[in-house]
């Protein structure tokens, strides 16, 4: 089917529409002016306080700003503002978590969205990139730890790339260069060229071992750190990287149904649809990549809303899109926000390749 044939902006709306009427709720049920993402669709009763994951809930923040910059209206800017009370209600005040993954999520999250967080977004941008300061080490080469504190153990690509990211959009491009330079020293495996899970360091301050899993999310990070740069610096190392990251993706991490391939429910779930959101990032900013990231963003699209399952509030996006989707239910990653949001990601990714073309 032809991209012309096509209304993505509709089937993103829709899958906003979707997830909101599902999943969206004040904090605790009752808290005024505030919102919180629901962990699953049905809901299962009692609803625990446990888990929290402040990486689905930067997600939700980062689709609410993806249909914002869509179709703006007051009234998501209102939601966007009540989410942002609710993750800090709900994260104790604070914004820094002993997970710096956690911590580097949720301030890309808060910097994308600018005035619409409020104070919150000021003091947020403050408190995360003192803690990547903080968190970045020397020892095994470079990189931030996974946690505060650390002196040894694991260098996660979850937690620098998005830092990357970050640093980058703040002006911080000394420090954003060293952290994406050590993520292509140190992560970019030779033979492939995608970003592997991690470096492990031990308390002497020696690498000791690579990490060698393949997380889709990791990969978006970094493309969208060396996109940030390139944008920033003008170094030709970073569209050089840029192009070589998609290309990997394209030709080693897609599967054979020339799809991004699904990483189960829980926080697996959200995997695909983070790197589909800096796929077209990058598609629309550097017009070298425009036409592969087309042809990736826009199949994995058609192929997830062919395989859709519609039910109550509209579309269930199946937890790998290449396959039909299940109907939520008790053990059934379809019912996890994650899953649904990484559907709603992809919808939008499409949404604005099409507004760009």
């Amino acid at each position: 089917m032809a991209d012309t044939d096509v209304d993505w902006t509709e089937r993103a709306a829709a899958a906003e529409r979707a997830v909101v009427r599902r999943h969206l709720r004040p904090v605790a049920g009752v808290v005024p002016s505030t919102r919180l993402g629901r962990e699953r669709w049905p809901r299962k009763l009692p609803a625990r306080p446990r888990p929290w994951h402040p990486w689905w809930q930067a997600q939700l923040l980062e689709c609410l700003l993806d249909a914002q910059q869509r179709s703006p209206s007051a009234g998501r800017a209102r939601t966007i503002s009540a989410l942002v009370r609710g993750i800090r209600l709900r994260n104790r005040g604070r914004w820094v978590t002993r997970r710096l993954a956690d911590t580097a999520w949720l301030g890309v999250a808060l910097q994308r969205a600018g005035p619409l967080a409020g104070r919150a977004g000021r003091t947020a941008e403050h408190s995360v990139t003192q803690a990547f300061y903080r968190g970045w080490s020397e020892a095994g080469g470079g990189g931030l730890w996974a946690r505060r504190g650390a002196r040894s153990g694991l260098k996660p690509a979850l937690a620098n790339a998005p830092a990357a990211v970050m640093m980058a959009r703040v002006g911080q491009i000394d420090f954003a260069g060293s952290i994406a330079d050590w993520i292509a020293d140190t992560l970019v495996d030779e033979d492939t060229g995608l970003v592997r899970a991690g470096a492990v360091v031990s308390a002497d301050g020696q690498l000791t071992s690579v990490d060698p899993a393949i997380h889709a999310a990791a990969q978006g990070a970094y493309l969208a750190a060396c996109t940030e740069l390139a944008r920033r610096d003008d170094h030709s190392r970073w569209g050089d990287r840029a192009i070589a990251i998609v290309d990997a993706v394209q030709q080693r991490f897609a599967n054979g149904h020339g799809s991004l391939p699904g990483a189960g429910g829980g926080d697996g779930g959200l995997q695909a649809g983070v790197l589909a959101r800096y796929l077209a990032d990058a598609g629309v900013q550097r017009s070298e990549l425009t036409a592969a990231v087309r042809r990736l963003v826009l199949g994995c699209a058609e192929q997830a809303w062919l395989g859709r399952l519609e039910s109550v509030g509209g579309p269930v996006f199946s937890v790998d899109w290449a396959i039909p989707a299940a109907r939520p239910g008790k053990h059934v990653p379809e019912a996890d926000l994650s899953v649904q949001l990484a559907g709603w990601m992809l919808m939008e990714a499409a949404a604005r390749l099409q507004r760009s073309a």
